[in-house]
């Protein structure tokens, strides 16, 4: 890999190949069964929010071109509220004293601040796919000293976090990625008739955003392909997953 030497974290660079990038060392997914009480809860969030039309999400990301349906919304709202509790329930049993998980259904244009706050650190979660590695951050959704530009925040940490199984394929599989309505009771037993995992994979430090990946432009942009398959909806900042720092190290900063 093509890597950039710093004093605690070496970060490499994506191999680029025209328009394809290619990770350089993908991160075996090693997870932990999500408890079906979680899973309830999240499911009845995410419906309210999508299908269940008590809410809105933004149905298409900064600078991107695809505009989502409710049924992509619900894959995207309910793996990251896997990831929130994931997270909250891993500084929990640390005893370490976190704001909870944000389930309040909310319209569009109100924005979180953060997604989690311990004492004066703001923690932003990220979620992919069990197979995914790397962490994406829209670049017009960032300025150069690594604040969120929607609410003027600068987060102290970006964790990432992956689900198993592929909810986005399963979806798909049944015909109910592009929809803008779906029966509640058929959804969630297609979400009961599988066994969910999460892994909290790592997590980066909002110095390391600014100063390397924001400064030498660990970009992938829109319309480039990871690993010659994914077509990129908008420019995305990345960090691979092997590059982030284990999520035990964030303890010694709390």
């Amino acid at each position: 890999g093509n890597y950039e030497r710093r004093s605690i974290v070496c970060f490499s660079k994506m191999k680029k190949e025209n328009d394809n990038l290619y990770i350089s060392f993908p991160k075996k997914f090693s997870g932990k069964n999500i408890e079906k009480d979680t899973i309830e809860k999240v499911f009845s969030f995410s419906y309210k929010m999508t299908f269940g039309k008590k809410g809105i999400h933004r149905n298409h990301r900064s600078g991107g071109q695809h505009y989502r349906n409710n049924g992509e919304i619900f894959v995207n709202t309910f793996q990251g509220k896997l990831a929130e509790v994931l997270l909250y329930d891993f500084f929990k049993d640390k005893s370490i004293q976190i704001s909870e998980p944000d389930f309040s259904i909310s319209g569009f244009g109100i924005w979180d601040s953060y997604d989690f706050k311990i004492k004066d650190k703001l923690i932003s979660v990220k979620s992919t796919k069990h197979y995914g590695n790397l962490l994406l951050l829209e670049c017009k959704d960032w300025n150069e000293d690594g604040k969120y530009i929607p609410s003027n925040t600068e987060y102290s940490y970006f964790v990432l976090v992956r689900i198993k199984p592929d909810f986005e394929k399963i979806m798909k599989e049944n015909k109910l990625l592009y929809l803008d309505s779906c029966d509640e009771i058929g959804l969630k037993n297609l979400i009961f008739n599988n066994c969910w995992e999460g892994e909290i994979t790592g997590f980066i430090s909002n110095e390391d955003f600014k100063n390397t990946i924001i400064k030498e432009k660990f970009i992938i942009k829109q319309g480039e392909k990871l690993n010659g398959k994914v077509k990129m909806d908008a420019d995305n900042y990345y960090i691979q997953s092997i590059d982030l720092k284990d999520i035990s190290l964030i303890l010694k900063d709390l």
